[in-house]
């Protein structure tokens, strides 16, 4: 009998690993079935740009069937529950029994956990949230920025930083910005998970003047009075309020009871199999792992899940090792980038900003849909020490 692998999500991490799964198996080994509630996939990354009016969303979406190949059977349903003990998933469509499951749900935002915020920020996680502070950005003269994250772990760490940054070339670039303070405010006890891109980039916003709150955990947003009050009784006033909501894991990882705190699904770092689980593989923003919630997580990550799913099937030892290679750019306005380049045993060092990463992150932007969800950007390939190491 045919075995079945269900992919759950159509995100860059599902849509990559159903795609290589078809291109590796044998022929008749194993039908991939891939299962998302509205079968659209987004290219998040791009909000950054709608906020600025330099993308618009209609461009940063396409149908999930358009970037898979014919031979994964995609299924339009909501999913309900997991139960990883009879191999099935409930979905509004019906169940659907599984012999491997890649859970590839991402995360959502919970902008309700923290008073006042949903009523009072602006974000840009999602199309409508970028949208609408796109026409915040038009319509502001001047005051009290404040630019922060409300709750960690969130996606894309250097997006809120990048934001900041393009925000600080944007308003001197429109002569606002001697009629400016903006404030970043973050829960962290530097600007960036990572101290050696901390290092780097809080001289950069110092020198632009831009006031840094470190250790500032957001209790609570006052819309009336226009304040931001951190747990730790600082207050800091704005008259425009950017904050990125807290994360957590997908609702149906969460009811079927797969989630540590926050809904994040106990993965082992190396193999990419849930811990719990045997017959369960988790990619992208759905796992525990320590390292950053991002797309090229998930397409780094796609090339060990697959050889170990793979093995899974025809019951070989799993001898792949996902060694934590992510690699991105971090925009820091006025038309220059540095490059975020690491994995679990090296930390980033990025070089300083320059032109040359800002036009190579606009062409992968511009290239993304033709390139990794379908597999055509090679992940990363080890050598025999780097996967020795990546066992560590």
């Amino acid at each position: 009998m045919t075995k079945r692998v269900v992919v759950l999500g159509g995100g860059v991490g599902g849509t990559l690993v159903a795609n290589l799964l078809v291109k590796k198996l044998r022929p008749g080994e194993a039908e991939v079935i891939l299962i998302d509630e509205d079968a659209q996939h987004v290219y998040q990354p791009g909000f950054l740009y709608v906020a600025f009016g330099q993308k618009q969303p209609a461009n940063l979406t396409r149908p999930v069937r358009s970037l898979l190949d014919r031979r994964v059977r995609i299924l339009t349903a909501k999913a309900q529950r997991i139960d990883p003990t009879a191999q099935v998933i409930a979905t509004d469509h019906g169940d659907v029994h599984y012999d491997e499951l890649v859970v590839a749900t991402g995360s959502h935002l919970a902008p309700d956990e923290i008073p006042g915020l949903k009523e009072a920020t602006h974000h840009f996680y999602t199309a409508e949230g970028a949208q609408a502070l796109h026409e915040a950005l038009k319509q502001f003269r001047g005051g009290h920025v404040v630019v922060g994250v409300a709750g960690v772990p969130y996606k894309c760490p250097p997006a809120p930083l990048e934001f900041v940054l393009m925000l600080d070339a944007e308003l001197r670039a429109k002569g606002l910005r001697d009629k400016t303070e903006i404030h970043f405010v973050s829960p962290l006890p530097r600007v960036f998970p990572i101290e050696t891109v901390a290092v780097k980039v809080a001289p950069i916003m110092e020198s632009r003047g831009i006031q840094i709150h470190t250790f500032f955990n957001v209790e609570s947003v006052d819309p009336k009075r226009r304040e931001v009050v951190s747990l730790e009784g600082e207050t800091v006033p704005y008259d425009l309020l950017v904050l990125i909501p807290p994360h957590r894991g997908a609702k149906v990882v969460i009811d079927s009871g797969l989630g540590e705190a926050g809904g994040w699904i106990s993965t082992d770092r190396r193999t990419l199999k849930a811990t719990a689980h045997p017959r369960m593989f988790v990619v992208g923003d759905a796992t525990n792992l320590p390292i950053s919630k991002s797309g090229s997580a998930a397409h780094f990550e796609a090339d060990a899940l697959v050889a170990n799913l793979i093995a899974d099937l025809r019951n070989e030892s799993q001898e792949h090792k996902y060694n934590g290679k992510i690699m991105c750019f971090l925009e820091t306005g006025a038309g220059k980038a540095t490059l975020l380049d690491f994995d679990y045993n090296h930390p980033p060092q990025p070089p300083e900003p320059n032109r040359m990463y800002h036009w190579q992150k606009a062409l992968f932007n511009q290239f993304y849909w033709w390139t990794v969800p379908q597999g055509r950007l090679p992940g990363e390939k080890q050598t025999k020490e780097q996967q020795e190491k990546a066992g560590d």
